[in-house]
């Protein structure tokens, strides 16, 4: 057998992913370096567009948004990591606005105002040290 076939067989994560997930914001530097800010790699970016990374290579595109944006709107996907409470403390101590963590049957969970005041919800992991 190819090293390749071997490897291929070793690995775990399932087969298929989320390649992209696009949030329209009012501003793409501000947008992209908050989101630099709270862990995601930057991959590309100008003024009217960014390409930031997320862990299994799920890419968050920013663009540039035609339209106003309403104040406390859900993003239209949530956050994972894997120490929901540190996280949380972490964003608290850097002064970024908070709620308290609320538990659930499977996640616990807290909101987090980003960018143009879209909520974004973290939630803890549920993949039980599985590789995603």
């Amino acid at each position: 057998m190819s090293p390749e076939t071997i490897a291929k067989e070793k690995d775990a994560r399932p087969p298929v992913a989320i390649g992209h997930v696009r949030l329209y914001v009012s501003n793409v530097p501000e947008a992209r370096d908050f989101f630099i800010k709270i862990g995601l790699r930057p991959i590309a970016q100008s003024e009217q567009f960014a390409v930031l990374e997320l862990r299994g290579g799920t890419h968050l595109v920013l663009r540039t948004s035609l339209e106003p944006i309403a104040l406390g709107i859900n993003a239209p996907f949530d956050l994972m990591v894997d120490d929901i409470f540190a996280t949380r403390d972490t964003f608290n101590k850097w002064g970024l606005t908070v709620s308290e963590i609320e538990p659930g049957r499977i996640h616990s969970s807290f909101t987090l105002t980003g960018p143009d005041g879209y909520l974004l919800t973290l939630t803890s992991s549920h993949t039980s040290g599985r590789e995603v």
